[in-house]
């Protein structure tokens, strides 16, 4: 039985990564021929071309774009398997990669970043915010934070709180629209939606009853911060996580409605690649927020 090329492929990955032959050698520390040798050998190997190739541009085939998530991960666990093997004394040093949504990054994440760099100055912590739901192995992430239901994958999850959504408005608006009292009442209102969630809004309610409601509105954005400023201007109703209204609420800027028909909680998950092989300061990071983002009620699943 043929081996697999094992070098191509993590060239293979590389080249994904960077997106350029060119610049994936210099990370690798290889001429350029050999990393172009090694894909020509590896195309050849599986009897299809990986990349589309032009002077200017380089783009993954229909048939190298699922192959290049197998590449990231053979790349990644052959990378944690060595790391695995360093001593102690080095454990906690190197960086790691940590993706999270953008406002509850800035609001609950990057408060205590602070702490666990101070306790680990050896570990660097590159923090990625971003509201779109990225490809934590095919885009390198040692950790992901996500505020999602979560579709079956492969990817390791644990549940570490839960997050409360509120449906919110203006008391302007609210003065100049009425206040619905059921969730069918909104098909009447405008309605102010986050984009990245797709969907109905979906309420359940007193004797277990569940209604859905479609998004008609002025603005949608993929960012809940973004919304908040069209909220108190009074253009319209949204439905936004705790983390982004409390404050707002507190103040009065923003009351909530439909208190009887509160949206499900949705899960906080950390998300890990699929390996069970990791460096001790990505286990590092993953204990601290683990500890730090527990819900303090009981919300751990």
């Amino acid at each position: 039985m043929r081996l697999p090329d094992l070098e191509a492929w993590a060239i293979f990955a590389s080249v994904v990564e960077h997106r350029s032959f060119s610049a994936a050698a210099d990370a690798v520390g290889l001429s350029k021929a050999t990393v172009s040798k090694a894909i020509t050998r590896l195309e050849a190997h599986l009897g299809q071309s990986l990349f589309h190739r032009t002077s200017r541009r380089l783009a993954l085939t229909e048939a190298g774009k699922p192959l290049a998530e197998h590449a990231a991960r053979i790349l990644a666990e052959a990378r944690a398997a060595e790391e695995s093997a360093h001593d102690a004394a080095s454990a906690h040093t190197g960086r790691v990669r940590l993706a999270a949504p953008m406002s509850f990054g800035v609001t609950n994440v990057a408060p205590i970043l602070a702490e666990f760099l101070v306790a680990h100055p050896g570990i660097e912590v590159d923090f990625h915010l971003s509201d779109a739901r990225v490809d934590i192995v095919a885009e390198g992430f040692d950790i992901a934070l996500r505020i999602a239901e979560l579709p079956d994958s492969s990817l390791r999850a644990r549940r570490l709180c839960s997050i409360q959504a509120h449906t919110v408005a203006a008391p302007s608006y609210l003065a100049r629209h009425g206040t619905p009292t059921h969730p069918a009442q909104l098909g009447e209102h405008q309605l102010v939606g986050y984009s990245n969630v797709i969907g109905p809004w979906r309420f359940h309610g007193p004797g277990g009853a569940d209604v859905s409601v479609r998004l008609q509105g002025q603005l949608t954005a993929n960012s809940g911060e973004a919304i908040v400023p069209a909220l108190i201007a009074g253009l319209g109703i949204a439905r936004l996580p705790d983390f982004i209204v409390d404050r707002h609420i507190a103040s009065g800027a923003l009351v909530t409605i439909l208190e009887d028909w509160a949206p499900a909680k949705i899960g906080l998950h950390l998300l890990t690649p699929p390996s069970p092989l990791r460096p001790a300061r990505v286990e590092a990071l993953i204990d601290f927020l683990a500890a730090r983002l527990r819900d303090p009620n009981g919300g751990q699943a």
